[in-house]
């Protein structure tokens, strides 16, 4: 056999080490798409609480969800104030589920009805 040429071994420790050949970058994974995170208020400021009771009796549909990302407050502060409209008859119901309260805006007919 013919002796092999020493630059040749060179040439190939050389291409093995920077990692060449077939795969020579390991796939990176994406991270997936993360969901902003929500930063809705706790208590009401002055500036929700009016717009609760100036827009939200207006509105067809009133559950819990609907106030939370309209208003920009949390769910628990939703159904509060959503018994609180209820008391004050600026909405009715329309069916209780426990897990979603749907309400609707009140009519002026239905507070005749009422009273």
């Amino acid at each position: 056999m013919a002796p092999k040429d020493k630059n040749a071994k060179a040439a190939a420790a050389q291409a093995a080490a920077k990692g060449g050949g077939k795969g020579a970058k390991k796939k990176k994974w994406s991270k997936g798409k993360v969901k902003e995170k929500a930063n809705n208020l706790v208590l009401f400021d002055e500036e929700a609480y009016d717009k609760l009771y100036k827009e939200a009796p207006k509105w067809k549909l009133i559950t819990p969800s609907v106030l939370s990302e309209r208003l920009r407050i949390n769910g628990s502060l939703a159904r509060r104030a959503i018994k609180e409209l209820s008391a004050k008859d600026e909405i009715r119901l329309v069916s209780a589920h426990h897990s979603q309260l749907i309400y609707t805006r009140s009519t002026k007919d239905e507070i005749r009805l009422v009273s």
